[in-house]
């Protein structure tokens, strides 16, 4: 197979010398796009499925915590971890590092055969600048806060901080030299995140005397050239075209003086802080990197929401001021899942989803990012605090996803992969109508089951979305469908709660079921069959149902015939 990297992260294939020595980066964990299209992270050379899950944000500050939680993890069978790195923690004092929580964490993970994705919470962790270390807090003259309009100061380091961007990226720098040192021929950390939810609140922008100096100087050149191409997307170029389709000026020229037009400000002003952190961490050690948005309720404007961060509407706003990132990502708590992972593979963006609630649709949600939208990997949040339901629904979908691994990634190069889900709103109204899908001239409609659960008792901890609206209601459907194309004729479908019927994409003729069987795949990937289904199983050869309760897979001949 010819093997190409991407556009995206060719910047960052062709090696990378730090203090005299030169590292190839096809020999770490990277990027690559592969077969039609897809992009897949590369692990030890073969593509690999983040099967994950985040710790809480505490979990990780003790090494006998996280041994309990790293064992859980396991027996969920997760393959990879999110696990927060503390700026606080491993420099307590001005340079002077201490990997030792971090090296218990990796020595830990490795015992437990267990990936890690670190979480660098550095300057910002939800917006707000709690796990900078006490230095940094308390020199507010040298390391300047965010302010509001009113000249009330924040607990937000300002983006426009040049002391704080060097104090970060140099602190960022350590960790990965450190982290090449340690962990480059394991390769147990794979990938890192870079801040956490960065965004500005409850205003749109900083107005420090700084930030007020730079808000009203010209726009880089670089906006302005790629507003002029069309470059910006739909959203920034609207505001560009609105304010006049200038050639030059301050940003409220270019991009008007309202909230939106000052959250692009603000959006440039963090991507280039974290192209500074990111430019500094990957000269030393080159693992995949990218950053993670908290996401937006209907309706809300800027300064309602954790503002300016990377979100799909600024995603090029932020492509071009942090080149060095290789994606960028959202964090999914709302039951618009599906909607969510569309509006982020947009010009070439791979989708990963760091975080997403451990809801009840969580299995189903991952396995349909996966199929449909190609994703890299998920990870639903406080992993280690879900209820023995919620544990044995993951531990389930992970077993299916993880022996499939192999194949999935196979037909994703070939585009031989479908999903299929529920499509629900962000107010958990659900369409109705069955969900279409064409895999090798055929269309496949799935019709999903409402189980009739008392409501999700079994949600995660997260205090402000483990409970209340952003649990399923009763009668949501918990399943998905992937479809996979094994032959011309032969298909894997494997899935939860759905019903599949079939008919002719060219819409001549019928399409019969020749045969199904249900069976599993062992984790190397060798199917094992078991029930030859007929009968009652198929509706007399009408439809492939998969019950609720459990996920499972059935591999289908079809046939096609007048």
């Amino acid at each position: 197979m010819v093997r190409r990297c991407s556009a995206l992260i060719v910047a960052h294939q062709r090696g990378v010398y730090s203090r005299g020595l030169k590292m190839e980066t096809s020999s770490i964990p990277h990027l690559c796009q592969t077969g039609q299209g897809a992009i897949q992270l590369y692990v030890d050379h073969k593509p690999f499925l983040v099967l994950g899950g985040e710790l809480g944000n505490s979990t990780a500050s003790d090494l006998d915590v996280l041994e309990s939680a790293l064992a859980r993890c396991r027996r969920m069978n997760l393959n990879t971890v999110m696990l927060p790195v503390y700026w606080d923690l491993i420099e307590p004092e001005e340079g002077k590092f201490d990997f030792s929580l971090v090296s218990g964490a990796i020595d830990r993970a490795r015992r437990h055969g267990l990936h890690l994705v670190y979480l660098w919470f550095g300057t910002w962790k939800n917006s707000m600048s709690c796990y900078a270390p006490g230095w940094v807090k308390r020199d507010t003259a040298r390391f300047q806060r965010v302010q509001q309009n009113s000249g009330e100061t924040m607990e937000i380091v300002s983006p426009q901080s040049a002391a704080a961007n060097e104090a970060d990226a140099r602190a960022f720098a350590s960790l990965m030299r450190w982290t090449r040192g340690c962990d480059a021929k394991e390769q147990t950390v794979i990938m890192v995140q870079v801040e956490n939810e960065i965004g500005m609140i409850p205003e749109a922008r900083d107005h420090s005397e700084t930030s007020e100096l730079a808000y009203k100087s010209a726009v880089p050149s670089v906006l302005l050239s790629r507003a002029a191409r069309g470059d910006l997307g739909p959203e920034v170029g609207s505001l560009w075209e609105k304010a006049g389709r200038k050639a030059a000026g301050t940003w409220s020229d270019v991009f008007g003086p309202g909230p939106q037009g000052e959250e692009v400000f603000s959006a440039w002003q963090f991507a280039s802080y974290v192209e500074k952190v990111v430019a500094y961490g990957k000269n030393e050690y080159p693992l995949p990197m990218y950053v993670n948005a908290a996401l937006i309720r209907p309706g809300y404007l800027p300064g309602q929401y954790p503002s300016a961060g990377p979100l799909p509407h600024l995603l090029e706003v932020w492509r071009a001021g942090a080149p060095s990132l290789d994606m960028i990502c959202p964090d999914i708590y709302f039951p618009n899942f599906m909607e969510w992972c569309s509006r982020y593979v947009r010009n070439g963006n791979p989708l990963f989803i760091p975080e997403m609630a451990a809801s009840a649709r969580a299995p189903a949600n991952a396995l349909y990012a996966a199929a449909q939208f190609g994703a890299i990997g998920f990870g639903p949040f406080s992993i280690e605090n879900v209820g023995p339901v919620r544990e044995a629904q993951i531990a389930n979908c992970y077993s299916l996803l993880s022996g499939m691994s192999d194949m999935i990634l196979n037909c994703r190069q070939n585009k031989k992969v479908i999903g299929l889900s529920p499509q629900i709103a962000f107010d958990w109204t659900i369409n109705e109508q069955p969900q279409r899908g064409e895999l090798g001239g055929i269309i496949f409609e799935a019709k999903f089951d409402k189980p009739q659960i008392e409501g999700d008792t079994q949600a995660t901890v997260f205090p402000t979305l483990g409970s209340g609206r952003w649990n399923a209601p009763p009668g949501t459907p918990l399943g998905a469908v992937m479809i996979l194309q094994l032959s011309v004729d032969e298909f894997a479908i494997a899935g939860m709660g759905v019903t599949i019927t079939f008919t002719p994409a060219d819409e001549k003729g019928k399409v019969g079921i020749e045969n199904v069987r249900e069976g599993r795949y062992e984790k190397d990937g060798t199917w094992v069959g078991a029930r030859w289904l007929n009968g009652d199983e198929t509706h007399q050869g009408r439809h492939v149902h998969i019950g609720d309760g459990a996920w499972s897979v059935h591999r289908v001949k079809l046939y096609k015939y007048e």
